[in-house]
């Protein structure tokens, strides 16, 4: 969805709402395609004095591989953004503001930006999960494999005892 924002940048305390969805199931993240819900955004845009303040909330159902043991995960995310919008950047390398060309903003790549940066960078089962065994790719959390590996802590029975 691109945005005209030329009638916010002029007239002080205009506001724009906002409340569509964006497809984002061809998006990959770690090798898979996790959006398996449109994603719901919902939000406004006002006018300031030679600014505006966009503040949007996404919400949408994501489903992908567990990376320790490959169990398929799904969780429902729910993310509140908020932007200051410019229509031109005095300093270059200000990260804090988005300037807006040309009075058009185009909504759909900045929330799968805000969303992309938000996502956790490690996707587990749960937080203790165990993995899968190296040698016979049993998952571990079902219980322990039987096909004779240990893990390192069991080989250095020393150390182990000197650590407590």
């Amino acid at each position: 969805m691109v945005l005209d924002l030329k009638k916010v940048f002029t007239q002080q305390n205009k506001i724009v709402p906002f409340d569509y969805s964006i497809d984002l199931s061809s998006t990959e993240v770690d090798s898979a395609h996790p959006f398996v819900s449109p994603v719901k955004v919902l939000g406004t845009i006002k006018g300031l004095e030679g600014f505006a303040e966009l503040k949007a909330q996404v919400s949408f159902n994501f489903s992908i591989p567990c990376d320790r043991c490959t169990r398929q995960i799904s969780r429902h995310f729910v993310y509140s953004f908020s932007h200051t919008l410019v229509r031109k950047l005095e300093n270059e390398d200000d990260d804090q503001l988005i300037e807006v060309h040309d009075g058009k903003l185009d909504l759909d790549e900045l929330m799968r930006e805000d969303i992309l940066l938000e996502l956790p960078t490690k996707f587990l089962c749960r937080e203790d999960c165990k993995g899968i065994c190296p040698v016979c790719g049993k998952n571990l959390n079902d219980g322990p494999c039987g096909c004779g590996y240990q893990d390192d802590s069991a080989q250095l029975p020393v150390l182990k005892n000197l650590l407590q």
